[in-house]
């Protein structure tokens, strides 16, 4: 059978490997005094709070079952729209506003409603692997940059004016951004839209994590610059990280109003529309007692970062920016590696780093994430640990990796 170009241009989702592997030896160990630990999945512990899943039990009692507008209930796009005023000062028309099937379809959405066949889009080198697929399945080209610590592993003004050429289309950064938790500083990103928006080009961030954000200097939305960069910037988010709904598969785009009728035509024939119980239940995510619970877990969230990342830096697994938001630290394992004589060699994604998180499984019955999936910037160097699983479950983790790196 003949695939697409297109498919064929897909990569693998390597992580998908080490947990297929970290699956069969949990079955292994499920009964032993180690079962597995899992910290290599980004979905948070905690689930949708009662007022959202009461919510959806009367949707669902009362057949509000039925398709919504392409765009999404008025309702819960005005919802948004106050919560981006009153959280983070940025005044966004519900017009603006499209609810998507996950944040993954608003990507979708973005880059086919803007990108052409060879239009190249520059990202940072790490980021997170799905998202330069849908710039792939659109028939563009992810240009990776590479960052370094010192960027706080996130795009500058300078490598993106160093980078654009006539086949550029415009950036696709991520604030926070997985796999490191780190955001780009509010004054780089304005200037970073400026230059791109002076270009003609479209400045495309993905905020699903940004109500995980623990640091006020860096916890702005980008719809929050001034005037027209505000306006023009085109952002994406999802109900399932701070909102904790994972698998209720509803995120939302903000757009610029001319583009809002282009993606609505898009979404009428791709989707139709997005879950209608999911919509109907997001709307307590915006009631008093559902934020009260969101800002707990999101102490909680920054509790377990507070302790996790001394704790990898003591052990000797470095990470090198502290993470300002989401549930991630990426940290260099290459003397850790080094002390049970893997080799990492600059340039091979598959030493270092690979190696490493398919020992540590064996050694420790803990399961991460290797570099291996987030770019080619140096991936042999660096694991991603997940810290979105409960306290006891980190403390667990760290007193394995003292007991099998002592």
């Amino acid at each position: 059978m003949r695939i697409s170009r297109r498919a064929g241009r897909i990569e693998p989702f390597y992580v998908m490997e080490v947990a297929k592997q970290a699956s069969l030896m949990a079955q292994q160990v499920a009964h032993t005094d180690k079962p597995m630990i899992f910290l290599n999945i980004g979905e948070p512990d905690f689930t949708a709070p009662p007022l959202v899943q009461q919510a959806a039990s009367r949707a669902i009692a009362s057949g509000a079952t039925q398709y919504t507008e392409a765009t999404g209930l008025p309702a819960l796009r005005e919802r948004i729209s106050r919560w981006y005023a009153t959280r983070f000062a940025a005044q966004v028309a519900p017009s603006r506003i499209i609810i998507t099937a996950g944040a993954s379809a608003a990507l979708q959405l973005a880059c086919l409603a803007l990108i052409d066949a060879g239009d190249e889009m520059l990202m940072p080198d790490p980021s997170y692997p799905c998202n330069r697929h849908f710039v792939s399945a659109a028939e563009g080209n992810a240009v990776l940059i590479p960052t370094t610590a010192a960027e706080r592993f996130q795009l500058t003004l300078e490598k993106v004016r160093a980078a654009w050429n006539p086949r550029t289309r415009g950036v696709l950064l991520a604030s926070p951004s997985n796999p490191t938790g780190t955001s780009i500083a509010p004054e780089e990103l304005q200037r970073i839209h400026a230059y791109v928006h002076s270009q003609g080009g479209i400045t495309l961030i993905d905020e699903i994590y940004l109500g995980l954000s623990y640091e006020d200097r860096f916890g702005h939305s980008a719809l929050a610059m001034p005037g027209d960069l505000g306006q023009s910037v085109i952002s994406i988010n999802s109900f399932s990280k701070y909102f904790n709904m994972t698998g209720w598969r509803l995120g939302w785009l903000v757009v610029p109003e001319a583009l809002a009728p282009v993606v609505e035509r898009i979404a009428q024939n791709l989707f139709i529309c997005a879950s209608t119980v999911a919509q109907h239940a997001a709307l307590a995510c915006f009631e008093p007692e559902s934020l009260q619970a969101y800002e707990q877990r999101r102490a909680e969230f920054k509790a377990r970062r507070d302790y996790f990342v001394p704790a990898l830096n003591r052990l000797g697994l470095q990470v090198p920016v502290m993470p300002d938001g989401a549930f991630y630290a990426y940290a260099d394992c290459t003397a850790a590696a080094a002390r049970w004589g893997i080799e990492t060699r600059p340039g091979d994604a598959t030493s270092g780093s690979w190696a490493f998180a398919f020992e540590l499984m064996k050694r420790a019955h803990l399961a991460v994430t290797p570099g291996r999936d987030f770019g080619h910037a140096a991936p042999e160097r660096f694991v991603r640990f997940s810290t979105a699983s409960s306290m006891n479950q980190l403390k667990a983790a760290i007193a394995r990796l003292e007991s099998v790196l002592a």
